[in-house]
Order: structure tokens, then sequence, then C-alpha cells
């Protein structure tokens, strides 16, 4: 059986460790830097690999991502500083912010409750928020953890836990997507949409 030079290889093995990258995808992105980048690109790469590594840590008070400290959204004034919105992971923080809807500030608990990962709350900076909030001056917390069964008992935890310090708790509304048709939600999504209707 014919067999890569041991670097290719080495090369398809990485990619092929990334998430949701198969060994197909992981022969053809390897095969793409040997054929189509160049020596400068390839090390422009590697560098930006390095360096995302060495320059990003963890906001000591959201604990998003960042290369500041504390991070931007941290520092911004301008931001609504009663108001915390929890998320699971950096990317969410990410996808809240592109809807220029939220003018709060975050929290990021870095995952879920899952007991089927081994991740139970002790493995979340569920004690950073709860410090924050008792220290900050916190009004309402919006939980925007995932619409799944990690997320929804991770959100009925964090509410048993803030509700006692006298601070509002409300979670992010889940139901039909713009554009969906309702013969093709599912059962769960049409309960939620319903249940969670508003006047307007």
């Amino acid at each position: 059986m014919y067999q890569y030079a041991e670097s290719l290889t080495r090369l398809i093995e990485q990619f092929a460790h990334l998430p949701g990258i198969g060994p197909k995808t992981a022969q053809r992105l390897a095969f793409f830097v040997l054929n189509n980048m160049n020596q400068q690109q390839v090390e422009v790469f590697a560098h930006a690999l390095l360096q995302v590594k060495k320059s990003i840590t963890t906001c000591p008070v959201c604990c998003n991502l960042t290369d500041v400290t504390p991070c931007r959204i941290c520092q911004d004034e301008q931001r609504e500083r009663k108001l915390i919105c929890v998320v699971e992971d950096a990317q969410d923080v990410i996808a809240i912010e592109k809807t220029r809807e939220f003018k709060g500030l975050y929290h990021v608990l870095q995952g879920s409750i899952s007991p089927m990962e081994g991740k139970g709350p002790n493995d979340l900076k569920i004690k950073e928020l709860l410090a924050r909030i008792q220290k900050e001056d916190i009004d309402e917390v919006i939980l925007a953890t995932n619409p799944d069964v990690e997320g929804e008992t991770t959100a009925l935890y964090l509410s048993k836990l803030i509700k006692p310090l006298g601070v509002k708790v409300t979670r992010i509304a889940h139901g039909v997507p713009v554009g969906g048709d309702l013969e093709y939600a599912d059962v769960a999504t049409l309960t939620r949409a319903i249940s969670g209707r508003r006047e307007i």
C-alpha cells in the first residue's frame, strides 16, 4: 500500500485532529498547503498559530478570550454594567455581538454541565460569576446557554443559585427560526415558541 512522505503524513494527521475534519478533508488541506501555498504563506500561517497560543488568555473579569486585560468589552464604559449575559463559550459572545442588540456585559462559563463528558459545576466559571454578581451590583442576568439538554441543565442550575441573591434572572427565548416553516418545526421547538410568546 502506497504511503505518503513522513512529513506529509504528519501534516494530514494534524489536520485530522481538528473538529469536523475527516481523513479526506485533512488530506485535501495538507495537499493545499503543499501545492498552493508558497514558503512565506506557510510561515505566516504557522506564525499565526503560534501567536494565537501565546497571546490569547482568559479575561480575569468575564472569562472570555482576550489579548488585553481586562478584555475590551469589560473595559468599555459605554456598556450597560448592571446587565450580564451568561454564555457557554467565547464563540457565543461573537454571535450575540453580531446582532448589535445587546449592550451589557458577558460572562463565559467555558462549557456546560455535562455528566456524560464528566463536566460538573466545579469545572465551569460559576464561582467567578457569583462573585461578580455580588461585587458589581448587577440588576439582571440573562442565561444564554444552548437550547440542548446540557444548556438547559446549566441554566436551571444557575437560576437556582442566582435568584436567592435578589437578582432578576431571564432566559433567552427559543422557538421557530426566522424564515422557517411551522410544518417542519419539531414538537419541542413549537412548544418553546408557544410558551415563550410575547405581546406585540
